[in-house]
């Protein structure tokens, strides 16, 4: 393999050990979870949390609510559905209402003096 791949193959000695975990039933090739590896807990009271703090960034988010970035991430992003638009946090799918009322408010932005 060295020889096709060069440096960029696995070393032999993984390659056995993940065919020892296939033979042993393995079929998962996703992490399994690590001993003191931090979890994402992330509760009704967290989310709303960071839904009321949407105008702050992801940072003074974290530094507000004594969790880390990534949670502040993971809950903007997956939890509730937000996505940056303009420098602003938009939720990924807007109702026909909430399209309407944001297309009315860039309308009478761009044409105001």
């Amino acid at each position: 393999m060295k020889e096709v791949y060069g440096g960029q193959s696995l070393a032999r000695c993984t390659i056995f050990r993940w065919c020892q975990r296939y033979e042993a039933g393995r079929v998962n090739i996703k992490d399994l979870p690590r001993p003191g590896q931090e979890h994402v807990v992330t509760n009704s009271a967290t989310i709303s949390a960071v839904d009321e703090l949407i105008r702050l960034t992801t940072r003074e988010i974290a530094v507000e609510l004594p969790i880390s970035k990534g949670t502040v991430h993971h809950v903007i992003h997956k939890m509730l559905g937000y996505g940056k638009v303009c420098a602003q946090w938009v939720p990924k799918h807007l109702s026909g209402n909430q399209k309407t009322a944001r297309m009315g408010i860039f309308l009478t932005q761009q044409f105001l003096p």
